[in-house]
């Protein structure tokens, strides 16, 4: 055969041109886990190669190279490992379905994505063979997988990636909320929450988020409003009764609020839709001031009868409910009248917010805020539940992240970091926002990947839409999902022994980590994951 073939871990990202020899080991796994590494492929020559498994728990992917006009910031970045120099080009991201036959131009390197799902296999120790066919020729490739008896614990921490579903209805070019709008929405509910996102974000109104002022996003709203005389509202909630019902037969744990004033500042009501009188017409929006008095009266009545029916559902202790995006201390006066009303009306559901300035929490404006990893050691053993986020900033001082331009160990890391942290939660922004920043135009996501070069690729979404309203994974959303199974694996090994046992051998095999100093050679953690299941064993 004209081909070089070899498996390599999943932390490799490899690019047409990468190198294909590479020293693989096999990987070990907790029951119930799903692991992932790859096959690298190389040919002499343009060919086509067949690559078939016979083992029942794999599903192979195509890995595709996506372009980036913005990768990173490189002036601000400092010595943050990249690859692929950080430049604007092709970086190895989309996880295409494959149908067993890849063609190989030559001289170029190919990768197959490998997924394997322990979750109905006999734990134990197997060969894991790919046969590779080349016209009349064959040969066959041989790993280790081994499959511990020990089971993986369910995930505890609470995990939000900002569903965007008005995205989905734009790309597809559906009608919100049609019979084929759910279809595509519980499909990219189903992916999510089998990727470890266990709490949807939930548009009670169309979300007030990356939207430019006086512009709008179109509407998406769950709760129907009537306006009836002297300003008195009925609520319709079964579009939001059917969606929740949706989230959790999904598998769905909690609940996220969509934002109750506008981002950044909390100045203004988000857009709210309503029959009233005169027809089926904008009632709130960037004209209403957040403390207005026609919008306290809304909130009034709209959080009595919201409570009333999660009550009734039995969620109302799963979910959350936001004030304000990311709001400054510039605009502390602002959302201190606009969290009074949460606090006054929506008392009944746990309060958070993005924001990562301490007065906020000090000044007792929030119950629970949600820093940003690098302001993470501000608020940690100061709040009651520690949560953070990263978003488009967090890669100055080798902050973790989920950039194309990034090595795949400072995505996978992340996990690790959480559990030494003891954090309650993760929240990030985009699992599939679509459109420019600020929600000025459409885009294809295949072709640009970086909001119209607001926000350094891969930032702004983990899924591409794939054909017939079915998501496809990006490499970074498993290698991502690698780390919260990381954090589960540890929570196996507490179990066994104590979590004081469990930091003691964090510090042992990895070093004194913390969000900017940790190891980037993948070949030391994937040594630590290794030594994690021998003693799990």
């Amino acid at each position: 055969m004209n081909v070089k073939a070899s498996f390599c871990s999943s932390l490799e990202k490899i690019f047409t041109y990468s190198d294909i020899d590479f020293s693989f080991g096999g990987i070990s796994l907790l029951s119930g886990e799903k692991g992932n590494f790859q096959l690298v492929l190389k040919s002499r020559k343009n060919t086509d190669i067949r690559v078939s498994c016979s083992c029942p728990y794999a599903a192979l992917y195509e890995v595709k190279e996506i372009y980036s006009g913005y990768a990173i910031d490189k002036e601000n970045c400092g010595d943050t490992l990249l690859v692929g120099g950080g430049e604007p080009g092709y970086y190895p991201d989309l996880l295409d379905s494959f149908d067993g036959k890849i063609t190989l131009e030559a001289g170029k390197t190919r990768a197959i994505w490998i997924n394997i799902d322990t979750k109905d296999a006999v734990p134990g120790e197997y060969n894991f063979t790919v046969t590779l066919s080349e016209n009349e020729e064959s040969r066959k490739l041989e790993t280790k997988v081994k499959i511990l008896k020990t089971g993986l614990p369910a995930q505890k921490l609470i995990h939000i990636n900002w569903f965007h579903t008005d995205c989905l209805a734009s790309y597809y070019k559906k009608e919100v909320f049609s019979e084929d709008h759910w279809t595509i929405v519980e499909n990219f509910i189903k992916n999510a929450v089998n990727h470890g996102v266990n709490c949807i974000f939930t548009p009670l109104f169309t979300p007030p988020l990356d939207t430019e002022v006086g512009g709008e996003r179109p509407t998406v709203q769950l709760v129907g409003v009537r306006r009836r005389r002297n300003y008195v509202y009925e609520f319709d909630f079964s579009l939001l009764d059917r969606w929740v019902d949706m989230c959790l037969k999904a598998g769905a744990e909690y609940f996220e609020l969509s934002h109750l004033f506008t981002q950044w500042g909390a100045k203004h009501a988000p857009k709210i839709m309503a029959e009233t009188s005169s027809g089926y017409k904008r009632i709130f929006g960037w004209e209403t001031s957040a403390t207005s008095d026609a919008y306290k009266n809304f909130l009034k009545q709209f959080g009595s009868a919201l409570k009333e029916y999660t009550d009734k559902k039995g969620i109302t202790d799963i979910c959350f409910v936001h004030c304000s995006d990311e709001p400054g201390l510039d605009d502390i006066k602002d959302y201190k009248k606009a969290s009074d009303l949460i606090r006054k009306y929506f008392g009944a559901y746990e309060h958070i917010d993005a924001l990562s300035d301490y007065d906020f929490f000090k000044k007792g404006l929030i119950g629970t805020p949600v820093p940003e990893e690098g302001s993470i050691d501000e608020f940690s053993g100061k709040v009651e539940k520690l949560w953070t986020y990263y978003c488009c900033g967090q890669y100055r001082d080798n902050l973790p992240n989920r950039f194309f331009s990034m090595p795949s160990i400072k995505t996978r890391i992340l996990g690790v970091l959480l559990y030494k942290y003891n954090c309650t939660g993760f929240l990030q922004w985009g699992f599939n926002f679509y459109y420019s920043q600020h929600s000025k135009r459409e885009l294809d996501p295949f072709k640009e990947t970086d909001a119209g070069g607001a926000f350094p690729s891969g930032d702004s979404f983990v899924v591409y839409p794939g054909k017939d309203g079915m998501p496809l994974s990006s490499l970074r959303q498993k290698v991502f999902y690698d780390g919260f199974q990381d954090i589960s694996a540890l929570r196996a090994l507490e179990e066994k022994y104590s979590r004081e046992y469990v930091l003691d051998f964090i510090k042992e095999t990895l070093g004194d980590i913390d969000f900017r100093n940790y190891p980037l050679d993948a070949e030391v953690f994937l040594g630590f994951r290794e030594k994690l299941c021998e003693k799990l064993a």
